[in-house]
């Protein structure tokens, strides 16, 4: 059984929006983040969640993705707003159990446990 498991990808015109959804398995999650791997690229974090509610964005996507958590439910979500075409990328859901520092939080080497991906595809 998956830990991670993303939903919500597809394709989308420039300027569109997506909902991106990750449901977990039950555990004490200190960080929740998703993370996008273009063609060609490193995979860089989106944005990223902590149990105490606090959120952390990348400069590229600050004001237009909300990454929220609904802890009674299990689930992940990243609402992305006005996509852009160089966003085209494989979008993976992460989750770490540890006690790394929040300033590490978007670096992918803190998280345990990753998801298989979802493709979100933006058109020009």
């Amino acid at each position: 059984q998956e830990r991670l498991v993303e939903s919500g990808g597809g394709s989308v015109q420039a300027g569109g929006s997506l909902r991106l959804s990750c449901v977990a398995s039950p555990d004490t999650y200190m960080y929740m983040a998703w993370f996008r791997q273009a063609p060609g690229k490193e995979r860089e974090g989106v944005a990223v969640i902590a149990s105490t509610g606090g959120t952390k964005y990348a400069d590229s996507v600050t004001g237009r993705f909300t990454i929220s958590r609904d802890s009674a439910e299990n689930t992940l979500y990243l609402q992305m707003n006005s996509l852009k075409p160089d966003e085209t990328a494989m979008y993976y859901c992460a989750a770490s159990a540890g006690r790394s520092s929040w300033t590490i939080a978007l670096r992918e080497g803190i998280y345990e446990y990753w998801g298989q991906g979802t493709q979100v595809t933006v058109s020009s």
